[in-house]
C-alpha cells in the first residue's frame, strides 16, 4: 500500500537582489534537502558545483514571473484542498518522482505525496501511479513545472532502458549533450534507466578529442603533453582518447607500449559504418577492439541507434556512448489530474489512456 511520504525542512539559496532572480550554484546547499529513501531510489550524480535547488527555483522563478499564477488567483480561493492524481498516458520508465518532491516541497511544504511506484519502474499507459493532496492552489503552481522534469527524465531513461538491455554486454553511456543547465537532471535519467555516467563536464576527465589532437600537432604529442600536464600538478583521473583510423589505434597502442602513460580508456569513434541495406558494418570495430585486446577500455561513438546498438555491442567494446539519449530525447506522456474521471473519459477519446 503506498505511504505518505513527509518531509523535513529544506534550505534553498536565496536569489540575489536585482532586476532578474539569479541563482548561486552551489554544491555545499544542494546537499542540504532530505528525500525519502523510498523515492530516492537512485540518487543523481555528484558535481562540485551544481545546485540542484538553485535549478528548481529557477524553473518556478520563470514560470511565476513578476505576478505568480494569476489564474491560480483569480479561480481557486486560498484555502480549498484536493488530490491530484498522476496518471501514465504512455508506456515507459518514470523517472523523477524524487525531484518532484523537491518541486512540490519548494512550492508548499504542507503537500503530501504518495506514489505506488518508484524512480526506474515501468508504468503502463492509464496507470494511476502517485497522488499529492493539500491546497488546490499549491498543486497547479507546482503542476507544470513537476510534469516538465519527470517528462523529459522519463523520456530519457525510457530510451536509455532499451538502449542499455539492446547494448549488453556492453554499457550505455550519455554524453555532453544536455540541455543547458539541466546537465545533472538529464544524466541522472539516464541512470535511473539503466545507462551509466560519462563526465559530467570538463572539470572531471581528460578526453582528447579530434580539436584537441589537430592543435597539439598529432595524437602522439596530445596524449604525451597530457600526461605531462597531470604529473607536474600531481593529478588523476582518467584520460581518454579519441581515434577515428586504425592507423590512430595503432599509433596510441604504440606509444603506451614505449612510455608510461595515464591512459585509461580509448574511443573509436565512426567505426560503424552505414551499408546500403540500412544496416551497419562492424568490423572496422571489431578490428580495433581486437587491436587493444583488453589493454584500455574502449568506447564506441557514432552511428549509434536503437536499431544498431546490439550489434555494436556484440564486438567486444566496453562502453557505447549516444548523444541522442539526451539531445533527442522525446518525452513520455505523464499528466496530474484533479478530476481523474474526466482525465480518463478524454484520455480513451483520444487513445492516450
Amino acid at each position: 500500500m503506498p505511504r505518505v511520504l513527509f518531509f523535513s525542512p529544506l534550505i534553498y539559496p536565496r536569489f540575489c537582489a536585482s532586476s532578474r532572480p539569479i541563482v548561486r550554484m552551489s554544491a555545499i546547499e544542494s546537499k542540504t534537502f532530505s528525500i525519502s529513501s523510498e523515492s530516492m531510489a537512485i540518487k543523481p550524480p555528484s558535481h562540485p558545483t551544481y545546485d540542484l535547488n538553485g535549478v528548481i527555483k529557477l524553473a518556478l522563478a520563470e514560470d511565476a514571473g513578476d505576478r505568480g499564477d494569476v489564474t491560480c488567483m483569480a479561480t481557486i480561493p486560498f484555502d480549498v484542498e484536493v488530490e491530484a492524481h498522476f496518471l501514465a498516458k504512455e508506456d515507459g520508465v518514470v523517472a523523477g518522482i524524487a525531484l518532484a518532491e523537491m518541486v512540490f516541497h519548494e512550492v508548499d511544504p504542507s503537500l503530501k505525496v504518495e506514489w505506488s511506484q518508484k524512480d526506474g519502474d515501468y508504468v503502463r499507459k492509464g496507470l494511476q501511479f502517485g497522488k499529492v493532496y493539500g491546497r488546490a492552489h499549491s498543486i497547479v503552481v507546482a503542476e507544470r513545472v513537476v510534469l516538465n522534469f519527470m517528462q523529459r527524465m522519463s523520456g530519457i531513461a525510457t530510451l536509455t532502458k532499451a538502449m542499455a538491455d539492446a547494448a549488453c554486454p556492453a554499457y550505455i553511456l550519455e554524453t555532453r549533450k544536455t540541455a543547458p543547465g539541466l546537465r545533472l537532471v538529464d544524466k541522472w535519467a539516464v541512470l535511473i534507466g539503466g545507462g551509466r555516467n560519462h563526465r559530467m563536464g570538463l572539470f572531471d576527465m581528460v578526453m582528447i578529442k579530434d580539436n584537441h589532437i589537430s592543435a597539439a600537432g598529432g595524437i602522439k604529442n596530445a596524449i604525451r603533453s597530457v600526461d605531462e600536464y597531470l604529473e607536474k600538478r600531481n593529478l588523476q583521473m582518467e584520460v581518454e582518447v579519441e581515434t577515428r583510423t586504425l592507423e590512430e589505434v595503432k599509433e596510441v597502442l604504440h606509444y603506451a607500449s614505449e612510455t608510461k602513460t595515464s591512459l585509461t580508456r580509448i574511443m573509436l569513434d565512426n567505426m560503424v559504418v552505414p551499408i546500403l541495406s540500412g544496416d551497419v558494418d562492424v568490423s572496422m570495430l571489431k578490428e580495433a577492439v581486437e587491436l587493444i585486446n583488453g589493454r584500455f577500455e574502449t568506447e564506441a561513438s557514432g552511428n549509434v541507434t536503437i536499431e544498431t546498438v546490439h550489434k555494436i555491442g556484440q564486438t567486444g567494446v566496453t562502453y557505447i556512448s549516444s548523444g541522442a539519449l539526451t539531445h533527442s530525447v522525446k518525452a513520455l506522456d505523464i499528466s496530474l489530474k484533479i478530476d481523474t474521471d474526466l482525465a480518463l473519459q478524454v484520455g480513451r477519446r483520444t487513445k492516450r489512456a
